[in-house]
């Protein structure tokens, strides 16, 4: 029997925020039957490439998340989100949306744009929100929103507190939806030290949404995500449950192991209850890059466009770790993080031998790449076909 996967509730007790709002381990995600992969495996296949052909229809057969960026009226995103949400419904599956058009995204680099100011974010918020309804539905707020806000990019104080604002308001408005499971930018296990991180998921709201997501449109092996997103979640607790503590206070991903281990053992009870997180596997089967030695001496950009990558876990809510909700592909597979040049002259990426796709452009060649070096080895999602 084939589960739903539109219920809430049961499975993972102890998430913050919205404690009922847990998905099942059954819940299945929406399945693109239209997404640029099934595209490519139609264009590979008239072209006779029969091995690119059934890669595409292998990676087009997985879940993977659509992105909701402000380059529409309001209306139309309402209309959008209306349309994801009946294709899921029909499906039985559960939609995974981003929320991407924060003001001053990405500090202003190569996915720079966003909203032109609060008010007009919180219209725009308000507008997804209506489009939602009350289906249940995972929303990845604002990938970098926390981890890059203005004060890690030359940002002032006030900048910082409006990007704060924000991001609490929209949570608080994606929560009046009754099936909603906003989760808010937790970064990366190689980026913000865990106390930084919890500091500003808690100034973002994050005790009245879902949890955190990790590694979107990032590389990080799920090992590090996990050790990553627990010591987060237990620097959340400790700093709320704590007078006085700062967010240096909490032992971090770059403690020794045992060292670090031992600090939350002594100061976060056995049984708190801690914040939930996700996991972006979309391009981390094979862990980060690590560029040749010395064949750079500028920055590598190890983020921008790596080479060899491949997908990681598939998507799905049974993780068997307690305070991971889900594997996601929130990164479509094949598009571009924009154009690399990695500290050269460019214009060419040093590493590809051409000039990048933009920012969200559709790359064939590294859409085959992720799929050939995928681990585990990539198959047909049977569980996305009629009857199963």
């Amino acid at each position: 029997m084939v589960a739903s996967g539109l219920g809430i509730g049961g499975g993972q007790a102890g998430a913050a925020g919205s404690g009922s709002r847990v998905l099942g381990a059954e819940s299945r995600f929406y399945v693109d039957p239209g997404s640029k992969a099934v595209q490519q495996a139609w264009t590979d296949l008239l072209a006779h490439d029969l091995a690119g052909a059934k890669a595409m229809a292998e990676l087009g057969s997985w879940p993977v998340a659509q992105w909701f960026n402000g380059t529409a009226t309001a209306q139309q995103t309402t209309d959008a989100m209306a349309e994801l949400q009946g294709k899921a419904a029909r499906a039985r599956q559960v939609p995974v949306a981003v929320a991407y058009n924060v003001p001053g995204r990405d500090c202003s680099q190569y996915s720079a744009g966003g909203a032109a100011n609060s008010a007009e974010y919180a219209a725009w918020i308000d507008a997804l929100a209506r489009g939602i309804g009350d289906r249940t539905t995972v929303v990845v707020l604002e990938p970098d929103g926390l981890a890059l806000s203005p004060a890690f990019c030359g940002g002032t104080a006030a900048q910082q507190q409006d990007r704060l604002a924000e991001i609490g308001a929209a949570v608080d408005r994606l929560a009046q939806q009754r099936g909603t499971l906003v989760y808010l930018d937790g970064g990366h296990s190689g980026w913000q030290n865990v106390g930084t991180q919890a500091r500003l998921l808690i100034d973002g709201g994050v005790g009245r949404a879902q949890g955190f997501f990790l590694n979107v449109s990032n590389y990080m092996t799920d090992a590090s995500l996990i050790r990553y997103g627990t010591q987060v979640s237990k620097c959340v607790w400790y700093l709320e449950h704590t007078p006085g503590a700062s967010a240096d206070s909490c032992a971090n991903q770059y403690w020794p192991a045992a060292d670090a281990d031992a600090w939350y053992a002594a100061h976060v009870p056995a049984d708190a209850t801690l914040t939930h997180f996700v996991i972006d596997s979309s391009r981390n089967g094979q862990g980060p890059w690590t560029p040749p030695a010395g064949k750079y001496t500028g920055d590598p950009q190890v983020w921008c466009n790596p080479p060899g990558r491949g997908l990681g876990a598939r998507p799905t809510a049974a993780t068997g770790v307690p305070l991971l909700d889900a594997y996601l592909w929130v990164k479509v597979p094949g598009e571009s993080d924009g154009s690399c040049t990695r500290g050269t002259a460019g214009p060419l990426d040093p590493e590809s031998g051409i000039v990048d796709p933009p920012a969200g452009g559709w790359w064939p060649e590294q859409a085959l790449t992720l799929a050939r070096n995928a681990t585990p080895k990539l198959g047909l999602n049977t569980g996305a076909l009629p009857g199963h």
